[in-house]
């Protein structure tokens, strides 16, 4: 799910006007790709054309609009307030446009549509596998893709329309009013370190002696690590300073199973890993004597977006698996 948003719509070089001598569609996949790129030239590689070309649709929107969509910059280009409206609405044009071609080729294929969801790791463990697995069971020919990330990355996915919706948290720095949210559960983390770490000892260990040790964090600014680093400071001890930070859930296990490096991941995260049909015997769950609740996820769409009816029975889905 990481390839740009415009690759979803091929540029056919004579567009029909959206409006009679007015705005066309390659004019929206620039404003889009400006946005997301912040340089001519790098938009102008998305839409395969030279950057000349890119200069002059440019102008072209702007003389139309009556207004500048964009400043330059010494390294870029900034959109203006204009320009940040136009390609708020030209994504949403370009989506339901996807929808329709995504739509019509499954119908030409006889399959029966496809969903893009993204998720944060444990409700992607606990709610999302048992949605797909029965979505699968009624539904065989709905293809599924996933994308496990942090909130702050699957929030602008879901607004470059990459996502039909997402599990998640809506980032503080983001508008709630762009999205329809529903929380859906609270996530409890924990502390995991290989079998046999000096501190897989039984006893309730210190903040003190985790902070001696490597960690494993996701990246800065993810909730789970500031959850975790607002407990260090709360009650005064020392933050760990040798510190790895990914946001792979598959990393973290294989630096925390081959290293004495501790790191904190979702309680249900850390049971599946440790049961026998994922790492059993590898990993301890640390005995530590604070909590770690994690603000609670939601279930989240972007508001007025309409989800397609195989997105909306894989949403329907996970509501029922709540």
């Amino acid at each position: 799910m990481s390839p740009s948003t415009l690759s979803a719509y091929p540029s056919s070089g004579d567009d029909e006007g959206l409006l009679r001598s007015g705005l066309k569609l390659r004019h929206m996949r620039l404003t889009v790709a400006l946005e997301e790129h912040g340089q001519i030239s790098a938009a102008a590689q998305v839409m395969n054309i030279s950057q000349p070309a890119a200069s002059r649709l440019i102008s072209e929107i702007e003389a139309i609009l009556g207004v500048d969509i964009c400043v330059r910059l010494p390294r870029g280009v900034q959109l203006t307030p204009y320009g940040v409206a136009l390609a708020r609405r030209a994504r949403s044009i370009l989506l339901e446009m996807r929808e329709v071609d995504r739509e019509i080729s499954d119908l030409k294929r006889g399959r029966g549509g496809s969903v893009f969801l993204g998720s944060v790791t444990a409700p992607a463990i606990d709610l999302a596998v048992p949605a797909i697995r029965k979505i699968r069971q009624q539904h065989p020919r709905i293809e599924i893709s996933v994308q496990v990330e942090t909130s702050a990355v699957l929030a602008r996915e879901l607004l470059a329309s990459r996502h039909d919706f997402m599990i998640g948290r809506i980032p503080d720095d983001l508008n709630p009013r762009l999205f329809e949210s529903r929380i859906i559960g609270v996530e409890k983390a924990c502390l995991i370190a290989r079998r046999g770490h000096p501190l897989s000892t039984g006893r309730k260990v210190s903040l003190e002696e985790l902070a001696k040790f490597d960690w494993v964090f996701q990246p800065r600014g993810s909730l789970l690590r500031q959850t975790v680093e607002g407990i260090f400071v709360s009650q005064g001890a020392p933050l760990p300073d040798r510190v790895l930070n990914t946001s792979s859930l598959l990393l973290t296990l294989v630096m925390v199973a081959q290293s004495d490096a501790i790191a904190p991941i979702a309680v249900d995260v850390a049971r599946f890993v440790n049961s026998r049909a994922g790492l059993s015997g590898a990993i301890d769950i640390l005995p530590i004597a604070f909590d770690i609740n994690v603000q609670p996820y939601s279930l989240i769409k972007v508001r007025d977006r309409t989800l397609s009816p195989a997105a909306e029975l894989m949403y329907e889905q996970i509501l029922r698996e709540i």
